[in-house]
Formats: C-alpha cells, structure tokens, sequence
C-alpha cells in the first residue's frame, strides 16, 4: 500500500519546562484533529526517539518528532491526467495557479475535470496516496492562486490560518463600470437567495458580514481594473459585492451575463501572503492576468498567458 511519511521534529524550548507534550504541540498550532491522527500510530510521536503517552511531561532540550504517515485516498475522486501548473512545492503543501473552467473538486455535474481529479492522477503516478485537501477553494470560473494542503497537520494550520484571516489574498477584477469612488469599502451582509442554493443576494438583516475592499487601478477598452481584497470569505462574495456597488465583474453568468469580452466571470487570485504551516517562513505569491482578461482589457499580446 502506498504511503507518505512527513517527520517534523522540535527542540522543546526552556518556557515549556514540565508542560505536558499535548499541551505543547497544541500550542505549537498543531490542531485537535492532528493530535488524535498521530494517537493513532504507535511510532506517531516520539520523545527523544522512543513512543510516548501525549499526557508524558517535557523538559527543555527534549526532541520531540512528530511522524505524520498517510495511506489513504480520498474517496470518489477519479484520478485524471490534466495539466496543472504548480508554482511551488515542498513536503508539506502546494500553490497552484488554477486555470478558469476548472472545478476545485469534483460535484454531480462535474466529476472528472477538476483541481482534485487532476491532483490524484499526479499523486497516482508518483506512487504516493492523495487526500485532497485545499483550504482556498476558489470557483470553477475564476482562475488563479490556491493552496494544497499534502497532509492532516498542515490542512489543519492552513485552515484555522484562513479562518484567522491570516492567509490574505488579493484579487484582480474587471468590471464594464468604473467604480465610484474609485477606491473603497464595501460593508454588505450577505445570505441566500431565497429558492436558490447557489446565488447570494445583499441582506442586511439577516445575512453574514461581509467586507471587501477594492483599489482602481485603471480603465482601459470600456472597462476597469480593479485590486480586490476580500476581508471576509463569503460565498461568491467579490462577485456580488462588485454587483452592489454598480460595477459587476463582466462575464459572470450568474450576477451579470454581459459576454462580450470574455466567456467567464473576470476574476483571477492573484496574490497570496501567508506564513509556511510548518516552518512559520513567510511566503508570498503571485500569478499574472490571464490572456481573456487581458483580451478583455484590449491589450493586443492577450495571445500570451506571460503576463
């Protein structure tokens, strides 16, 4: 059977003296669920080379070593050979640059044509089990910047980082209005469209908050260029805030199907600021406009994805 083994290792610092070793990994940002995988396996955590209890008690210089081994695949997906571009790797995650009319994971219309298809074929091939875990999903048709957690413990940090708002991402749009003012806030609450599962709708009384700010950065062929960042993470949030505000990103077939630019909502991840799950390093990335943007923006070497 396939299998996948991370070993990350700790020095335990002197303020940790006598503390027990769950409460020390806890505070290392290691959450519950990771605690309870690594139970799991007899060789799962070892002090100063030799398995122990969680509830053992540590000192300073200790060595901690936390072996995170994985042999299982995700359930229900496919694995399909398609071509991704990674833009980074290491043992412990992915950044990828998704391209636009790609699902992030597969649905009942969709079920071998996405990030998560395409993933486990990589994997497959590698001889290595695939769990797809991806912590910033983004809509099938907007196209950019997205993180692949490769195990339990990172997707765990990841996750709780994203619901900290600490990974930030930076959006660019293009919108057939000009923005006005052409820098701003929008504060909306958001919620359901009634009969819809799937569209959101401004309501101010019993929706979720919702902020996003947003920069003009130029107007160009009838449309605008806008920097997004959204400081909430709701459902199809840039989309529908855009909307409110009187400049709907062009190309979105659910809030403003206004096609003749481009074939899909305008919205590409371009930037993403986060510190490293495991090694706590900065890290910062970013993936250019694509080429229908581009085109949409009437730049005319929209014949190339280089930016």
């Amino acid at each position: 059977m396939p299998e996948r083994t991370r070993v990350i290792t700790f020095t335990v610092p002197a303020e940790y003296e006598g503390r027990r070793l769950d409460s020390f990994v806890r505070h290392m940002g290691y959450t519950g669920h990771t605690v309870i995988e690594l139970k799991k396996h007899p060789d799962g955590v070892l002090l100063n080379g030799r398995p122990v209890w969680m509830i053992e008690r540590i000192h300073a210089g200790d060595r901690i070593d936390l072996r995170i081994t994985e042999t299982e695949n995700s359930p229900h997906i496919d694995p399909v050979p398609l071509e991704l571009q990674i833009l980074y790797e290491d043992e412990d995650l992915m950044v990828i640059n998704k391209p636009a009319g790609m699902p992030t994971h597969p649905s009942m219309n969709h079920h071998d044509n996405t990030l998560a298809n395409g993933l486990a074929a990589l994997f497959a091939e590698r001889g290595e089990p695939f769990v797809f875990r991806c912590p910033t999903r983004l809509d099938r048709d907007t196209s950019g910047l997205t993180i692949i957690a490769k195990h339990y413990a990172a997707s765990g940090i990841l996750s709780d980082m994203a619901s900290r708002k600490e990974i930030r991402r930076h959006y660019l749009a293009v919108t057939g209005t000009a923005p006005d003012p052409a820098n701003g806030v929008i504060d909306v609450p958001l919620g359901r469209r009634p009969g819809s599962i799937i569209e959101r709708i401004p309501d101010p009384e019993h929706g979720e908050t919702a902020v996003t700010a947003y920069r003009t950065l130029f107007t160009r062929n009838g449309c605008s260029l806008l920097l997004v960042t959204p400081e909430t993470g709701r459902t199809h949030q840039i989309r529908v805030h855009l909307k409110t505000a009187g400049c709907p990103i062009i190309g979105d077939y659910l809030y403003n199907p206004d096609m003749k630019k481009i074939q899909r909502q305008a919205l590409h991840s371009y930037s993403l600021f986060f510190r490293h799950p495991i090694t706590g390093q900065p890290m910062h990335f970013c993936a250019p406009l694509p080429a229908d943007m581009r085109a949409a923006l009437g730049f005319a070497d929209a014949c190339s994805d280089s930016g």
